[in-house]
């Protein structure tokens, strides 16, 4: 490697995050873990070779906040991977009334590529491959009026994954790229239930890869050049339709706007 990257990963401090974190740090990098839980990830930084910021994205104006403290401690930041996630089983709506894995998947990562953009180069979108079972209603989803705890993750990850083409396009003049990479299916906690549902889980997921198997097409695609891109695994694979929905993509650009925009 050429260069030492000074690396953002957030929602670092377990599963895939903190798998990306330590590759990304053996592989020279400057790594920065964000977490909302400071001691898991400050725990995290100390045995990953990382640094650490605290970082909570799970509403409009801890977001702020977090943008902020990343700010504050990479003024340069090379890399930006949003791999923080949430996998509910419940409707929960957040202090700003958004359903929260429609908030911290999608609207999280669009409100930090905005804050954060004049000190950013790059930016690694942890997707994953269940979008093609996603579907989005833009009056529907931000609120949890379609709420399923099965089909919620895949809607939310949609809803992320329609804007990188979009955050390519507008990018294009300040030479910032994006790309989206699904690791593949891993043995970590998201998605975690408890009773029988948890119990089969568990048991399912003993078959899975490794976050550390996971971590290795994130960390590739640190030094990759290119844009609007998404990756399966290691392979670049064209998005399936219902990632290509260009008025859903520019209504959800515009309702993410109006809604980071909100005093």
């Amino acid at each position: 490697m050429s260069e030492s990257l000074n690396v953002v990963v957030t929602g670092g401090n377990r599963g895939v995050g903190r798998a990306v974190a330590a590759e990304a740090a053996r592989r020279g990098h400057r790594v920065t873990i964000v977490a909302r839980r400071p001691a898991e990830g400050a725990a995290a930084a100390r045995e990953t070779g990382a640094d650490f910021v605290p970082g909570d994205l799970s509403a409009l104006r801890t977001t702020r906040a977090a943008a902020a403290g990343i700010a504050e401690a990479v003024p340069v930041i090379d890399v930006l991977v949003h791999n923080a996630a949430l996998w509910p089983s419940r409707r929960v709506l957040n202090e700003d009334g958004f359903e929260q894995a429609f908030f911290t998947n999608h609207l999280a990562p669009f409100l930090l590529n905005h804050l954060l953009e004049e000190r950013l180069r790059r930016v690694v979108q942890v997707s994953a491959g269940l979008y093609v079972m996603g579907r989005v209603d833009p009056d529907r989803t931000p609120t949890g009026d379609d709420f399923s705890p099965t089909k919620t993750y895949a809607n939310t990850k949609l809803a992320n994954l329609l804007t990188v083409p979009l955050f390519a396009e507008h990018w294009k003049e300040a030479g910032i790229t994006i790309d989206a990479v699904h690791p593949g299916v891993l043995r970590t906690g998201l998605g975690e239930r408890n009773g029988f549902q948890g119990l089969l889980l568990k048991t399912v997921k003993r078959t899975l890869k490794s976050p550390e198997a996971g971590a290795k097409p994130v960390v590739d695609l640190l030094t990759s050049e290119g844009t609007g891109r998404y990756y399966n695994g290691l392979k670049q694979r064209p998005l399936k339709p219902v990632a290509r929905n260009t008025p859903l993509a520019e209504r959800l650009w515009a309702d993410a706007h109006k809604a980071i925009n909100t005093p």
